[in-house]
């Protein structure tokens, strides 16, 4: 089979790699190589692993966390020549075949050499795909005689007790994504982001923003309008992917798409077998095509036309977000810039995908990191799920009280225009999610905590407050935002019998 060439870098990066393979004692390096998603990984590391069997002779492991990883690599090895089988329920032991490469899943894995029937003694290189994550790690300590290389596009573990420092040696880096932009590997994105309200999502155990509360935020109707208004801004026609939290937040994509005229498929990962292939035939072959997925199509998913990504979701992994945008940014002839929408704020979280990123100095601390992230998090007022709900017709329901009185004594203004403002906002929010006045007022008792703590931050701004006061500021806000939503309503009503 005729191998198709490396690109220079490719090569460069080989060149290295076998050179940091040869340079440790008794063949049992760790490294870890970086190449950004669409760079070519698949590719480097099976002509690692076709070069290592030519040079050694030795046998060869390609380790992978999801199926669709395990089809698209033994595809991507035979392409390079290298003649290779996936370890399932019919491969006994290595050493009874004529094969010198296998690709397996973690767990199937485990279970075979836990059964005994796959030895790993003869095993002289271990290649990890996907290698930020956590679950490999036990099971490379079973390969006694292996180097291992680890492949990932964000050389970042999300878990701070398993960085990856712990398991790689060295962090070995290729081609940053601003020069395969340049050079034409990869498309240009074009970034649109809105700021979007969060304060009503939480984090759970795993450190990133809970489905529950996710799905509360996007699957109301505000946040499913500026979908639809950002979507017809930047991706009308285009090929488009978007990106979910929670199946049901989705399925409320797929609905308001879909009445909305615009032809759409939902994706996730009960979706059986059979229909999913349905589905990517479809999204593949159809122009304009928008696929609405969850959990799914972050790894082990290559669509070329992908014109447009929209990221219908926040999150705090630095990994994922990477993976997802990633999707999009594949070049082909026609196709050299890509569309970016980020209804999470996530752009401004972890800076611009193709910004470059030291990742060289998070490999060494990550631990730097992990606390800039948490302290970000901590610096997030949460506004609870149940207020959030109350005030779903409202885009914008937390107000940045220390921005605001920056900007007065920036503007040389007084003051006490923030808390003007800050009544203002909530007045709006009663009035906009009431259908009387008597439902407007009912919705002021739920402001009570958000109140309390917007009074806090601004006595924290004054400096030096009694409680006195402050306590007498929170009695004339309620009395102020009182009146204030019984003169909106009145003025509205006017309105509507003039006209």
């Amino acid at each position: 089979m005729q191998r198709a060439e490396l690109y220079d870098y490719q090569q460069q990066d080989l060149e290295l790699l076998f050179e940091k393979l040869a340079g440790h004692p008794g063949g049992k390096a760790r490294l870890l190589y970086q190449l950004a998603t669409g760079g070519g990984k698949t590719v480097v590391f099976s002509e690692i692993a076709r070069r290592f069997i030519e040079l050694t002779g030795k046998k060869v492991i390609v380790l992978t966390h999801r199926i669709e990883l395990c089809r698209q690599t033994t595809t991507a090895l035979k392409g390079r020549g290298v003649r290779n089988k996936v370890i399932d329920s019919t491969v006994k032991k290595l050493s009874r075949d004529s094969y010198n490469c296998y690709v397996a899943m973690v767990e199937t894995l485990k279970r075979r050499i836990r059964d005994g029937l796959v030895s790993t003694a003869d095993v002289g290189l271990v290649i990890v795909d996907e290698a930020h994550h956590n679950s490999f790690h036990k099971l490379l300590g079973r390969f006694e005689n292996a180097a291992v290389v680890g492949v990932t596009a964000t050389p970042f573990s999300s878990d701070a007790e398993l960085p990856m420092n712990r398991f790689y040696q060295e962090l070995i880096l290729g081609q940053d994504i601003s020069s395969l932009i340049e050079r034409g590997f990869l498309a240009r994105p074009k970034i649109h982001s809105y700021d979007v309200e969060l304060n009503s999502l939480a984090t759970g155990i795993k450190g990133d923003f809970t489905v529950n509360t996710s799905d509360a935020l996007y699957g109301s109707q505000v946040m499913l309008d500026l979908l639809l208004h950002a979507y017809r801004s930047h991706s009308l026609g285009k090929k488009t992917l978007i990106f979910n939290n929670g199946i049901f937040s989705s399925k409320m994509v797929q609905d308001a798409f879909t009445k909305a005229g615009h032809a759409i498929r939902h994706l996730d990962n009960t979706t059986s077998a059979e229909e999913r292939k349905q589905i990517l035939d479809w999204f593949k072959r159809t122009k304009g095509a928008i696929l609405t997925s969850v959990s799914i199509l972050t790894t082990g998913f290559d669509e070329p036309s992908i014109q447009s990504v929209i990221l219908y979701r926040a999150t705090t992994s630095l990994t994922l977000f990477h993976q997802m945008v990633g999707r999009g940014a594949r070049r082909l002839p026609g196709k050299k810039t890509f569309s970016i929408i980020d209804l999470g704020n996530n752009n401004e979280r972890f800076g611009n995908w193709n910004s470059e990123l030291d990742w060289k100095h998070i490999f060494e601390h990550p631990e730097i990191y992990h606390q800039s992230m948490q302290q970000a998090e901590r610096d997030t007022h949460v506004i609870p799920l149940e207020m959030r709900s109350a005030f779903a017709n409202s885009l914008e329901v937390a107000f940045d009280v220390q921005a605001a009185y920056q900007q007065c004594v920036d503007s040389a203004l007084k003051a006490k225009l923030v808390i003007r403002d800050s009544i203002r906002q909530h007045a709006l929010m009663c009035v906009d999610n009431a259908e009387d006045e008597v439902q407007a007022m009912e919705l002021i008792a739920l402001l009570d905590r958000e109140i309390d703590y917007r009074i806090k931050q601004y006595g924290k701004c004054l400096g030096k407050v009694t409680r006195d006061y402050l306590k007498w500021l929170g009695e004339d806000y309620r009395s102020r935002l009182k009146k204030l939503v019984h003169r909106i309503l009145a003025k509205r009503k006017l309105m509507a019998v003039a006209s």
